[in-house]
């Protein structure tokens, strides 16, 4: 079958606005749209600009925006589309570097700004860290998380404040509060109780629905804010 791209052109060093190129390209039902996309630059554009690396939803680096939905370009099939024309976008609220590809660095700051990693302050053991099954299963949704950023880009709160850190920044907070084995807990909380931390979500769910790894990323802010509510009195907004 031919299928029909629309897809989103744009180098800031050379073009004042952007553009749509239209491409077509055959393809089976089953193939994905990565698939097609490879297909468009290796036989038609080599100017086209996007990322990839796995190529089976892992990596996370094809994170954008197909027919308004932000997704993995390797999870989605052509046969999901076969009816109509293919839009890809870059994902929205990040500055565009060229084409589909975009500026990672402030979301991977505001990742870092709540420290990912276990914090602790007794000495080590001799081997490792342990914990109970259910301390692990407390997280077990969350470190799926592969930092495609489509849930920040599909997230509507971010037009109203792009300084917001992001649903996916507070999916990784949520993974060391409640991780048993870190000892920093009230700090990390304190960390989150600020205007542009925990506290503009306002439960649209979108970043829930579009997340490639199923993780429940608005469930997981909700129980930040009532951790937040029962620890530190008086400091929840």
């Amino acid at each position: 079958m031919e299928m029909k791209f629309k897809i989103f052109r744009f180098d800031p060093e050379v073009d004042e606005e952007p553009r749509y190129q239209e491409y077509r390209v055959a393809a089976d039902p089953a193939e994905r749209i990565l698939d097609c996309l490879n297909r468009i630059k290796w036989e038609q554009d080599g100017t086209l600009s996007y990322r990839m690396s796995c190529a089976h939803g892992v990596c996370g680096s094809d994170g954008m925006r197909i027919n308004g939905t932000c997704a993995l370009a390797c999870q989605k099939l052509v046969r999901e589309y076969a009816d109509a024309e293919v839009t890809l976008e870059p994902l929205p609220f990040f500055r565009v570097l060229k084409d589909l590809t975009v500026d990672m660095n402030a979301f991977l700051e505001g990742i870092l700004y709540f420290r990912p990693w276990l914090i602790t302050l007794s000495d080590p053991p001799e081997q490792e860290r342990l914990q109970s099954q259910e301390e692990a299963k407390r997280v077990e949704e969350v470190i799926r998380c592969i930092l495609c950023a489509c849930c920040t880009g599909a997230c509507p709160v971010m037009s109203e404040n792009p300084n917001y850190v992001g649903p996916a920044a507070l999916v990784w907070a949520f993974r060391h509060v409640f991780d048993s084995r870190d000892e920093k807990r009230i700090e990390r909380l304190n960390q989150l109780d600020f205007p542009d931390g925990v506290w503009p979500c306002v439960n649209h769910f979108e970043c829930t629905r579009v997340c490639p790894k199923k993780i429940p990323v608005t469930k997981c802010i909700n129980t930040l804010k009532r951790e937040i509510e029962k620890t530190l009195p008086g400091r929840s907004q």
